[in-house]
């Protein structure tokens, strides 16, 4: 992809970039309106030890225009390693709703697709209604697909890409969870042609309100991920029960090291 992609930081080796909200959300206007194709990752704990360990999904990790930090873990070590109010958090809800929000005056539109069957034309009514005057290109709720490092759109999958480029959508909001999105998003850039692709995930239900979001106090204290273990915890275990230490274990000896 071309474009001048922010600053960054290494955190075990996956490349996240050093920005805040306001920083993240100027890049993808930005390059919303320079002809090329984009793409941007949301990355939390999960999603970052992920890609620690999986080669190939790393690699999309260093190709992508920005890996933004949604997740306060990864702030907190990318201050206690100097970096201080040069990074903050970008959930993929709130990087969702300060890009529509501006669009208003820029006038760029917006395609939304991934989620469960109503999901995505869900969440562009919601988003319209919020803002009025949205552009809102298209929607489209996939069937459920194998997605992985090997994955090659099939012949209905292109019809959606083609789909996707015909509307001429600024922003395309890709929620079909990680790391399925991260693989589809990187095949579909080139193809689609221009505009940002963005990988956001819960943002889908979130935004069509299918869940309930973590109230605000949770959020901006790092507690969002307690409130969604607490509510699907056979779903979420793994993430958090397992990924999560891991992350403290290593990303603190990382600390430690860089501090000697």
């Amino acid at each position: 992809m071309t474009g001048e992609r922010p600053a960054h930081i290494r955190i075990l080796g996956v490349p996240v970039g050093l920005v805040d909200m306001a920083r993240a959300t100027d890049a993808v206007l930005g390059w919303a309106a320079d002809g090329e194709p984009h793409t941007v990752f949301l990355r939390e704990v999960a999603g970052l030890m992920l890609a620690r360990d999986e080669p190939r999904l790393l690699a999309l990790h260093h190709e992508a225009s920005l890996v933004a930090p949604d997740g306060m873990p990864l702030v907190w070590v990318a201050r206690l390693r100097g970096h201080g109010t040069a990074i903050g958090r970008v959930a993929g809800a709130d990087l969702v709703d300060a890009v529509c929000a501006a669009s208003l005056r820029s006038g760029q539109s917006h395609f939304f697709y991934g989620g469960k069957p109503g999901i995505a034309e869900a969440m562009a009514a919601a988003l319209a209604a919020k803002y009025p005057g949205l552009r809102v290109a298209g929607t489209l709720s996939p069937p459920m697909r194998a997605i992985g490092p090997d994955f090659e759109p099939d012949a209905e999958g292109f019809a959606e890409i083609a789909a996707i480029k015909a509307s001429g959508a600024d922003f395309v909001w890709v929620g079909l969870s990680s790391p399925k999105q991260e693989y589809w998003l990187m095949q579909a850039a080139p193809f689609v042609g221009r505009g940002v692709l963005l990988g956001v995930g819960a943002a889908f239900d979130f935004h069509s309100q299918a869940i309930r979001r973590a109230p605000k106090l949770l959020r901006d204290n790092g507690f969002e991920w307690l409130y969604r273990f607490c509510r699907e915890p056979r779903r979420l275990w793994r993430r958090y029960l397992v990924a999560a230490p891991r992350f403290v274990v290593l990303a603190g000896l990382e600390v430690l090291r860089e501090r000697r």
